[in-house]
């Protein structure tokens, strides 16, 4: 299937999801219904759960705006994820039907706890008492039940992405995703932008991607960026753009932010290099909307030369480790008898800052709490030393 919608027109349809009736009907219209009706099928697809059948099977969707049906056919087999042909299929075990600008409420709208279902389901088995229909039956609840768990509102694992899509955030050399879902749940049904550097798989072209696939699921209203120093342009998709750019170019980091930002959140799995880490930090932290997320990935290379660290047991000040540990200081700025000047204004944007084995997360918003007060006794009041 052959989606038009780029992540910009795709953002407009999120927005107007969450808007009116009337400004999601004109931005359905605007964008064109039948690329509309394409994206939301692929977006089914990637989102819903990978089948487990008897046997395989087919279900129809139909998406309907006004005089206008769009027939799409999903194919189900055991351990793959669903294929989709654009066509109506008589033999189809099931037929749902959504309505268009329901299905974007569904997709993109707001989460909801509860809400009554907006489709119509339709059963087409041939009344006829055999074990072969029956078998039917199963495997076409079995689909079904798959098939919607992209388009209902469901809780997800984010500990279960990273093996579905090939990521390594989970499971063998890193243990983040437990870490992302408790600094970044906050942000998981708005309307966000997130930028990963490091798309993975080196010079390969076809290989890597999978933390954008896991980001797209884990964000249902979101939209993806990666950026990479080498073409990752395969690895395009709705909701997910790759971007080619080194990430040690702040002149190339200020044209990102420009074209494609501000950022709810940014992630730093680039080159690792701990020159890098800082030149990027320093060129895209404060472009990042206030109540995000600054996320700094593969801390251990402040330990090794090869990548501008040092083999000492205490962080260097140019080191990764070294910056979340000058930022530590920049938090309390205001305690600071120059008033963090020295900090260069950084400690006034962060208010978190969250260090784990390999990983830290640096909360964006304002810290302008004031300094404890001039009456506050700065040496101890009482001696509790014991007699």
């Amino acid at each position: 299937m052959i989606v038009q919608l780029d992540n910009l027109a795709t953002e407009q349809l999120i927005v107007a999801a969450g808007a009116t009736d009337t400004t999601l009907r004109d931005t359905v219209d605007d964008l064109g219904s039948s690329q509309v009706a394409d994206l939301l099928i692929d977006e089914i697809a990637f989102r819903a759960e990978i089948p487990v059948t008897d046997q395989p099977v087919q279900v129809q969707l139909d998406v309907l705006d006004r005089d206008r049906r769009y027939c799409y056919t999903f194919n189900a087999e055991t351990g793959k994820m669903f294929t989709v042909a654009k066509s109506a299929n008589p033999d189809a075990a099931q037929l749902i039907e959504y309505q268009l600008v329901d299905l974007c409420r569904e997709l993109f709208g707001p989460s909801r706890r509860y809400s009554a279902a907006q489709r119509r389901v339709e059963a087409r088995f041939k009344p006829a008492n055999t074990p072969a229909l029956w078998k039917a039956v199963v495997a076409s609840h079995q689909a079904t039940t798959a098939l919607l768990a992209g388009i209902d509102n469901r809780e997800i694992d984010l500990n279960a992405l990273p093996a579905r899509y090939y990521s390594d955030k989970w499971g063998g050399l890193h243990w983040f995703t437990s870490h992302y879902e408790k600094h970044l749940r906050h942000l998981r049904d708005e309307h966000v932008r997130i930028l990963e550097i490091g798309i993975g798989g080196y010079a390969m072209p076809s290989v890597g991607g999978g933390s954008l696939k896991m980001w797209r699921r884990y964000f249902p209203r979101g939209v993806v960026y990666g950026m990479d120093i080498f073409d990752k342009s395969a690895f395009t998709q709705p909701r997910v753009t790759t971007l080619l750019g080194n990430q040690s170019d702040p002149d190339y980091l200020a044209s990102v932010v420009e074209k494609y930002g501000p950022f709810d959140v940014i992630i730093d799995d680039g080159s690792h290099i701990n020159g890098h880490v800082r030149t990027s930090f320093d060129a895209l932290f404060s472009t990042v909307r206030p109540g995000g997320v600054y996320v700094i990935e593969d801390l251990w290379t402040t330990y090794c030369p090869g990548y501008g660290g040092d083999v000492s047991t205490k962080a260097a000040p140019t080191t990764s480790i070294g910056l979340i540990k000058m930022l530590v200081d920049a938090i309390n700025y205001e305690e600071h008898p120059d008033g963090g000047k020295s900090m260069g204004g950084v400690g006034s944007q962060i208010t978190g800052v969250h260090a784990y084995h390999n990983i830290a997360f640096l909360d964006k918003g304002k810290n302008s709490e004031g300094s404890i007060p001039d009456w506050v006794p700065k040496h101890p009041v009482n001696d509790f030393r014991p007699a």
